[in-house]
């Protein structure tokens, strides 16, 4: 099974040469929003085809990951100068300075308390920040690369632990469980909770998509071990769609664990976020300049 030109709804080419749209997120105006890591911008994409880039206040800030707050704005770290940003659907920004020597805040995710949270992965912490950005920080196992970070339906807050092997649960006061992964190596990123309470997940270093549930972790290996799966998001039906960044595709593990892949328009596009919309089609930011539009269903 394969993609085929009449299930690409759109291509976004964005007005920034090189931007490199990394991460998306659908936000409460019924758009989405894209965080365009090379140019310092975040950029908002309507259904209808429009583009608004908005500029940050440092060109080289390197937004990474990005999520819809509980204060109707739009949240993302600024990995390369160590801030969190905050853009209203207006196009306000401001940011917060994150403590720490060269902390490298990445993932973050609207916390079940009404703050933010987000991870930072050469700090190894997991940091709540307010509306207002009072900052609290909770330490991580060092050297755990904490990375992307989401809230699960049981209230807590989970996160991939990269160089620990090891998906993390935190609850609001800091408590946290580590649940080791089975295989070695395995070098989980991307994340996301189901409604359900599964929790998925990209597993870059081995090349398998893994699944939490209360029964245990299944891990599904993907059809090309290289294929440096890197973020997940589920489906309305139940799906997990990953990226695939080594290869420049897109694939699909449905619930029963069988994979599907699909080829996007070019095998060096390098994929890296995905997110649904809120019509159920599926937006894919590719770092080589575009941001691609799909009906899966």
């Amino acid at each position: 099974m394969t993609l085929t030109p009449t299930r690409l709804i759109h291509t976004y080419a964005l007005p920034t040469p090189d931007a490199g749209p990394y991460a998306l997120t659908a936000g409460p105006d019924g758009t989405l929003w894209c965080t365009l890591v090379h140019a310092g911008r975040i950029a908002r994409l309507s259904p209808d085809g429009r583009i608004d880039e908005f500029p940050l206040d440092s060109a080289d800030c390197g937004p990474t990951l990005i999520t819809a707050g509980p204060d109707g704005a739009l949240w993302f770290t600024r990995y390369r100068d160590h801030r969190v940003g905050r853009i209203t659907p207006d196009g306000e920004t401001r940011s917060y300075p994150v403590p720490g020597s060269g902390p490298g805040p990445y993932g973050i995710t609207a916390g079940p308390d009404g703050a933010v949270w987000f991870t930072t992965l050469n700090s190894a912490t997991v940091t709540r920040i307010t509306p207002d950005g009072e900052l609290t920080e909770h330490a991580l196992p060092d050297g755990s690369f904490p990375s992307f970070l989401t809230t699960a339906p049981d209230g807590a807050l989970w996160c991939t632990l990269n160089q620990a092997n090891a998906l993390a649960r935190i609850n609001v006061t800091g408590e946290t469980a580590l649940h080791p992964l089975p295989t070695p190596g395995a070098a989980p990123v991307g994340l996301a909770a189901a409604p359900d309470g599964t929790l998925w997940f990209a597993q870059i270093g081995t090349g398998h998509i893994g699944r939490l549930t209360a029964a245990g972790i299944t891990e599904h290996p993907l059809p090309d071990p290289q294929c440096r799966p890197h973020a997940v998001a589920v489906a309305p039906d139940g799906s997990c769609w990953y990226t695939a960044w080594a290869t420049g595709r897109i694939g699909r593990v449905a619930p029963d664990g069988t994979v599907t892949e699909f080829p996007l328009p070019s095998p060096t596009c390098e994929p890296h976020g995905l997110a649904f919309g809120p019509d159920g089609t599926l937006y894919v930011a590719q770092e080589s300049g575009e941001v691609t539009r799909w009906n899966v269903s």
